[in-house]
């Protein structure tokens, strides 16, 4: 099977995402290779199912075929070479045939040794299956309406393959539970209740209940794809976690984790510690970061939500180019940071208004923007990099930090805005704004005092028109927005109040009954109260 094995250069990722980005050192995002708004289709035993890379910015199977363990062909196989196992307490047993000799039966530990088909029906109240094949042989065990649970340990163990397929049958229902302890633990003992040695996969259509009772829901020891399924995770710790990579390909997963909720966390083998999510649903209500990577975290499709977290999204290098990335965090939203120890230090600024001049540190660390829509609601910085961001496209909402301590945006180097939407509130000590490198123009509104949850904060330009309206989630005292409709110099106009016809906290709105605050010039930036203290005009 293709194993992981293309390390792309910062200049061709950013290429083949469409990137305007910078960043700072040498560390190289690595991931997937390319990006194709060409549908694809899969076939799935019997039945075809559309994958979900068709939306924009979304990455092709073929790409993922390059750089992942993952194949179409992994969800294609012949009926007949099923090997059926039904497990029951004190008698499980393979059907009578040729391939049934693969399957060893213990007591209640049922044990597979080699490659093929496996079809696992049944239940083991306190039970094991255990995946023990050669390093060349794919495994591929479809779960139809099984059930399995320890009280010592794993119920599900892949201790050797190249890689194995979990697919569930459509229309079945399928449960994982693990002990709350687990004995002889040592170096790459089971600490999951699907746990696996070798790549793995989690297709089909069908549902999967895992209780991650001791430590993780799922987790793979190297490369993982979540390809298909209605599946919900409830750990103690990490959620679902793959080391060299973790791609969420389609599905819907609600994942609850007492630490981090969906990750990768390779951090000693260059070019690996990489998360994807490329398509279907994931949501994620996580103890620590909602979604991790040591390396390059994208998002190019399909619908995201953390629900609960300390930091939403958090990698060396975040990137999104399409679908939907909605945050809630009670710390950092977007968090550029980790990975990479270079840096260099700046006293220049950097951003529009600057720090105030006051040195920061810039480091490999990056957050790029192209495409799709991402909201943030956070209690610390909301959209945060201790390197560089940029945004080209798409639309960005920050519903920040009400506390001067944060800032809607914080960005180390230089924020670059060179196309796109973006709306951020918060406070306004920390208000960062677009830096000199931006192509797209934008205004800086700072408020006498906060203004409650639920104002309607408008701009409309010198002829009277609405450019913009926003609504705020929580109090703030600063609103950054730069789009297509401002034009670089002219003079808009700041109201409060009227109404606004919104989605995700901003849209069309109507000065009927607004106030007038006061005018803004599009491009000129104040100093925001960063280190080095500063501070604009307020009204």
């Amino acid at each position: 099977m293709k194993r992981f094995r293309t390390h792309l250069s910062v200049t061709a990722l950013a290429l083949a995402l469409g990137l305007a980005g910078c960043s700072v050192g040498g560390t190289t995002p690595t991931g997937v290779s390319a990006v194709s708004s060409q549908a694809s289709t899969t076939s799935t035993g019997s039945a075809a199912s559309t994958a979900s890379t068709g939306a924009a910015g979304a990455v092709s199977l073929d790409a993922l075929a390059d750089d992942t363990h993952y194949d179409a062909d992994d969800l294609t196989w012949d009926a007949a070479s099923e090997v059926a196992v039904t497990l029951a307490d004190g008698a499980s047993a393979a059907a009578a045939g040729t391939s049934s000799s693969a399957v060893k039966v213990d007591g209640d530990t049922v044990t597979i040794t080699a490659a093929g088909t496996y079809r696992l029906s049944g239940s083991l109240s306190d039970g094991q299956v255990v995946v023990a094949a050669g390093e060349e042989d794919v495994v591929r065990i479809i779960l139809d309406g099984a059930a399995v649970t320890s009280s010592t340990g794993s119920p599900f163990v892949v201790q050797g393959a190249n890689e194995a397929i979990v697919y569930l049958e459509d229309g079945t229902t399928n449960s994982l539970s693990d002990a709350a302890t687990y004995a002889g633990q040592g170096t790459d003992a089971p600490d999951a209740a699907l746990y696996s040695m070798a790549d793995l996969t989690v297709a089909g259509a069908g549902s999967l209940t895992v209780d991650g009772n001791f430590n993780d829901g799922i987790s793979s020891k190297d490369g993982l794809v979540l390809a298909g399924g209605t599946v919900t995770v409830d750990a103690a710790d990490d959620g679902i976690v793959g080391k060299d990579y973790a791609v969420f390909l389609d599905g819907a997963y609600q994942v609850t984790a007492g630490d981090d909720g969906f990750k990768s966390d390779n951090e000693e083998d260059e070019g690996r510690g990489w998360v994807l999510v490329n398509g279907g649903t994931l949501n994620v209500s996580a103890g620590d970061d909602g979604i991790k990577a040591f390396n390059t975290l994208t998002i190019a499709a399909g619908t995201t939500t953390v629900e609960e977290s300390e930091e939403g999204l958090e990698a060396q290098h975040i990137i999104m180019t399409g679908g939907t990335a909605t945050v809630t965090a009670n710390d950092d939203g977007v968090n550029a940071s980790g990975g990479s120890t270079s840096s260099r230090t700046t006293a220049e600024g950097g951003m529009g208004g600057g720090m105030g001049g006051g040195e920061m540190s810039v480091g490999d660390y990056t957050v790029d923007i192209s495409g799709g829509l991402l909201t943030i609601n956070s209690q610390g910085d909301g959209l945060d990099s201790n390197g560089n961001a940029s945004i080209s496209g798409g639309t960005v909402v920050v519903n920040g930090p009400t506390n001067d301590g944060n800032g809607a945006l914080d960005v180390n180097g230089e924020l670059v805005v060179t196309g796109g939407t973006v709306a951020a509130a918060g406070s306004a000590g920390m208000a960062v704004t677009p830096g000199a490198s931006s192509t797209q123009s934008g205004v800086q509104v700072t408020l006498d005092s906060s203004i409650p949850a639920g104002t309607v904060v408008q701009i409309a330009d010198p002829s009277g028109t609405v450019v913009a309206a926003f609504v705020t989630t929580k109090a703030a005292a600063s609103l950054v927005f730069s789009s297509a409709a401002i034009s670089d110099g002219a003079e808009y106009t700041v109201y409060t109040g009227g109404t606004a016809t919104v989605s995700a906290g901003i849209g069309e709105g109507s000065l009927d009954g607004a106030a007038e605050q006061g005018t803004v010039t599009a491009g000129e930036y104040s100093a925001a109260q960063g280190p080095g203290g500063g501070g604009g005009p307020r009204w």
